[in-house]
Formats: structure tokens, sequence, C-alpha cells
């Protein structure tokens, strides 16, 4: 009997802490404001779920960088991480017309993973480098989706400084933004190098070019493209000038949280969806044309036929509205990044073209 109560006490103990482990907690925060706390992934079912219930897609993006994630002068956004939120959202949400079914969240450095474990965003699409401890359960608890960016770290000095290389900043100030990789790659490089800098922190990055455009530092570091990006933003953009260095590997991409694998799914094959769109040359104006395609590769990623979509818990015709919102990626691209900043696609091109740009099959 001793052994037979052992055992239901430890089964008691375990249902105990599962359902201790399965209570949705609510921010100090929230309770304090007595706002009502958005909709999480929970036991009883995925972020998705909560999503299309809530009717909108919250979505988390930097917001002040040309190309990326930019807010315009009448209040909308721009740039390649907002048309990845405009493309998930017109998947989840089954059309093309997505303005009113987004709202985005402006997001620094250092509030961005918070932002995200605590529900108040349902995604980032905003400049995060995948790393390992960002990634692990042990970490930061964080799922990354496709790279749609390869980028590395660079420098921009002035023209008038005469530096050259990062040897050349012994002994003179460096502007970084805090709680990034680029302030931990910064470190490591320059230790590396034996150089000796003055480092200057800012917890955002409008606080961060405004200090060097101020001439508060010598020197300014972050994602190449971000640089790029910036530069046209400052008064006297040929007074200014990129390294010839790449400090550090930065793949950019979307992130939500672990433990909810149906919404991952989701923003993972529709991110894939973009890539795989261009490389079958289906574009926003030509997706309803493929639809009579024979080619029943894409018939099945259009879900003409099977049933990839239904599988996802979506639409099957899922990647329609997608590419009808935004386009394939080729397009995204050369819309935001090609056009605007005139940066190559470079690591960005297809595999095909010789690009790291490559999306496991739809079957």
């Amino acid at each position: 009997m001793g052994k037979w109560k052992s055992l239901l006490f430890a089964a008691t103990l375990s249902v105990a802490t599962l359902t201790a482990c399965t209570t949705p907690e609510t921010t100090d925060d929230a309770a304090a404001d007595g706002d009502e706390a958005a909709p999480t992934a929970t036991a009883e079912g995925s972020l998705l779920s909560a999503i299309r219930d809530r009717g909108t897609l919250v979505c988390g993006v930097e917001g002040s960088i040309p190309g990326f994630s930019f807010v315009e002068s009448d209040g909308s956004y721009s740039g390649l991480d907002v048309d990845v939120c405009r493309a998930v959202a017109a998947a989840v949400f089954e059309t093309s017309e997505v303005d009113d079914l987004i709202e985005y969240r402006n997001l620094d450095s250092t509030e961005r993973f918070t932002a995200l474990a605590g529900g108040e965003v349902d995604m980032l699409s905003r400049n995060t480098t995948w790393t390992s401890s960002r990634d692990a359960a042990g970490g930061n608890g964080m799922e990354f989706a496709p790279t749609t960016f390869y980028d590395g770290q660079g420098m921009m000095v002035t023209t008038a400084s005469g530096i050259q290389t990062l040897e050349d900043l012994e002994g003179r100030s460096v502007c970084v933004e805090t709680g990034t990789t680029t302030e931990l790659n910064l470190a490591d490089r320059m230790r590396e190098l034996g150089v000796n800098y003055n480092e200057v922190k800012f917890q955002d990055s409008d606080a961060t070019y405004a200090a060097y455009a101020e001439g508060r530092c010598e020197a300014v570091t972050s994602d190449r493209s971000q640089l790029a990006a910036r530069r046209t933003t400052l008064p006297s953009p040929d007074e200014h000038a990129l390294l010839d260095v790449t400090m550090s590997k930065e793949p950019l991409g979307p992130v939500t949280m672990n433990n909810d694998s149906e919404w991952f799914d989701v923003v993972k094959w529709v991110t894939y969806g973009l890539v795989q769109a261009e490389e079958f040359g289906i574009t926003q104006d030509s997706v309803q044309e493929a639809l009579q395609s024979e080619n029943p590769e894409i018939r099945r990623f259009l879900g003409v036929e099977g049933d990839l979509g239904s599988q996802l818990g979506l639409s099957n015709e899922f990647m329609v509205y997608a590419v009808e919102a935004v386009g394939n990626y080729g397009e995204v691209y050369e819309r935001n990044i090609g056009g605007q900043l005139g940066i190559d696609r470079g690591l960005n091109m297809l595999w095909t073209d010789g690009g790291l740009m490559y999306s496991p099959p739809f079957r």
C-alpha cells in the first residue's frame, strides 16, 4: 500500500504542476493599467487562432530604417520588413488588402524581445540577427523564420576624418546601439585587433545616428544595410562613407516565440513562399494567370491542387493572397532595397543565381 500511495501522490503532484505551467500570466503593467491583456498562445490553442479572433496582426518593427521599416510622412509604413508582415497578414486573413489588418509597433533593440515574449506583438520583423543564444530555449527562447536579408556589420565615418581602417579608430569614439549584436561584435573585433576606442552607447537607433550627425562620435557602427539606409537621411550624405570592412555575419529575418509550432510554421512558410514565388517566376501581376499553369509544382504552391495550406491551418490559396499583397521576394527587394537604397542583392540573390535565397519544396 505504501508503494501505491507514493505513486498516487506523485501523479497528483504532476497534475498540479502541469496546471500551474499552463495558467496564462498577466503582466504587472497590464494589471495596473486595467488593460485587457493581448491574446497569446496557450495550451488551448495557437496564437494563429488568437490573431484571427482579434482581427489584426500586431507586428513589431524598427520604424526608422528606410528600405526596411520606415514610417512615411502620412503615417504609413514601408520597407522589406513591413512587406513580410503584410504577406503574413494576407495569408492569415485571406485577402491582399491588409493595410487595415496590421498594427505596427516600433520597438528599439532593448524592448523588442520583451515585447514579443510578453505578447505585446505577434511577431518581430525588424533587423534582428539570428544567433544561438537568441534561438535557444535556455536563452531568449525565440524561433527564427527564414532569413530575409543576409547582412554584415560595417562602420561609417565622415570623409573629413581621414579614417580608412578599423585600426585608424585608435583612441577615437564610436557610436553604437546597446543591446545588439553590433555592440558585442564591435568589442570582439577591436579586442582582436588590439584597438583601444571609446564606445558611446545609445538605447535606440535614432539617438545613435543623431549623436553621430552632431559629431559626438567619429564613427558609427551597425549592419551595413542600415548604415547605407541611414546615410541617406544625413544632412550631407556625400560627406560620409562606409569603410571597406565586414565585421560579422548578420542573418536578419522574422521572429516568433518558441512553443507555438502552428504559428511559427505560418510565418516560416509564407516567408519561404515569397522566395519560391520568385523562383517560379510568379509576380504580383502574374499570380492570377499562374493559377492556370499546368506545372504540378506551381499548382500545389498556389493551392489549385493538394492541401498544403490546410495543413498549415490556412487557406490552400494562402500564397496567392501573399503574392498579390506584396509580390515575390525579388519584387519586395527591388522596391525597397535595390531601387531605394541602391544595394546590390549579392548573397540575397536566389540560389540559382549564386545567392543564398533557397526555399525547401512546397509538396
